[in-house]
């Protein structure tokens, strides 16, 4: 690794790496905190780029997994999860996840927020997910995605 990896970044590593992914994040020039930037500067489909994003199910913080080309139905996506589904604040991700919004990894904070995974990932065999800090990035599969964060396969559309 750099070492000029963000300490958010590292921290993101040292936990992918305890989960069985080799760890590798890469650092971007410029800011990737959107998906449409991040598809752009690794030079992949939008689709491929997992979007980290806390929503509220019946007010406790959750985790989604959504791909760069999917925006959540709020309203399906509740009812698929059984419950009511609304935004986090960026107060309030920052505060659950440790992380910047715009660079939120999957994995590495301080609580194990329950985390669910949009089913339209599997299409992309390699996903691309932010590591910390909104220029970093690592790559990881829609099957190690599942695993290495716990998360739960849903169709968020």
């Amino acid at each position: 690794m750099s070492a000029t990896l963000h300490p958010n970044a590292v921290h993101v590593a040292d936990t992918l790496i305890s989960r069985g992914h080799p760890g590798l994040i890469l650092t971007q020039p410029e800011s990737v905190h959107t998906a449409e930037q991040a598809a752009a500067a690794l030079g992949v489909d939008v689709g491929a780029i997992v979007k980290s994003l806390v929503f509220e199910l019946d007010g406790e913080p959750v985790l989604l997994l959504v791909s760069g080309a999917h925006r959540v139905d709020t309203r399906r996506c509740g009812e698929r999860l059984g419950g009511t589904l609304v935004p986090a604040s960026a107060e309030v991700a920052s505060e659950v996840t440790a992380q910047p919004v715009g660079g939120v990894a999957p994995l590495g904070h301080p609580t194990n927020l329950p985390t669910y995974v949009d089913r339209a990932l599997e299409a992309h065999p390699q996903l691309w997910a932010a590591g910390g800090h909104p220029n970093t990035m690592f790559r990881t599969t829609y099957r190690e995605l599942l695993r290495i964060t716990a998360g739960m396969d849903v169709e968020m559309d």
